[in-house]
């Protein structure tokens, strides 16, 4: 089945039917908390990562609390969360260039974001689309996946399927697609067995394990 522009735009339409607005999964009350709450996401779980910051936050919940921690007792606090070597150093640098270059602020334009240590195109994408309300798509293993399997958008980097996302999205709805294919990708079309029979989107995609023809008898 080809995958049209008319199918894509009911695919989009399926999307916010089931999904509408959604908020983000990770808890946060500041721009710098959410900062870090999405640098120590990377290959953990939003709920883990909930766990780890509601023990941390409420004492460091700014850029010159958290350098108080020293590198040996930040570990210590995310170690739960995976990677935590290189995100504890990631954090510290981090840090330091907010108190030293922007008053301790989370700066809010995506070239300035992706020039933080631990802050990659998606995770610039998140906060500038969460925080400062700029049309953004970030691409992580979830989106990566269900744009690919749906053909809502085809690459072989996260870079490709971003650009082709911003593509087959109207601007407007950049920022919750990227909700709605996160949560899709958790929640039904799961990395090693899709529950193709619970989704929405199965007689559109081209990847579903569900006999279509059976289906329309």
């Amino acid at each position: 089945m080809a995958i049209t522009k008319k199918i894509k735009q009911e695919m989009l339409q399926r999307f916010q039917d089931q999904y509408g607005i959604m908020k983000p999964a990770l808890h946060y009350t500041t721009p710098f908390e959410l900062m870090i709450a999405v640098i120590l996401s990377a290959q953990c779980t939003d709920e883990r990562v909930n766990i780890v910051t509601a023990g941390m936050f409420p004492e460091y919940n700014t850029p010159e609390k958290m350098l108080t921690l020293g590198l040996e007792g930040l570990e210590e606090k995310i170690r739960t969360c995976g990677l935590y070597h290189s995100k504890a150093k990631n954090i510290l640098a981090n840090c330091a260039i907010l108190c030293e270059q922007y008053g301790g602020e989370v700066p809010q334009t995506f070239d300035e974001l992706v020039k933080l240590p631990g802050v990659g195109r998606k995770t610039a994408n998140v906060l500038v689309s969460i925080l400062f309300d700029t049309p953004a798509i970030a691409v992580d293993t979830h989106v990566f996946r269900v744009s690919n399997r749906l053909q809502l958008a085809e690459g072989k980097t996260p870079l490709e399927v971003e650009k082709g996302l911003q593509k087959a999205i109207p601007e407007e709805w950049w920022s919750r697609a990227h909700h709605w294919l996160i949560w899709h990708g958790r929640r039904v079309c799961k990395a090693r067995k899709p529950a193709c029979d619970d989704c929405f989107l199965a007689d559109l995609c081209p990847a579903s394990s569900i006999d279509k023809k059976a289906k329309t008898r």
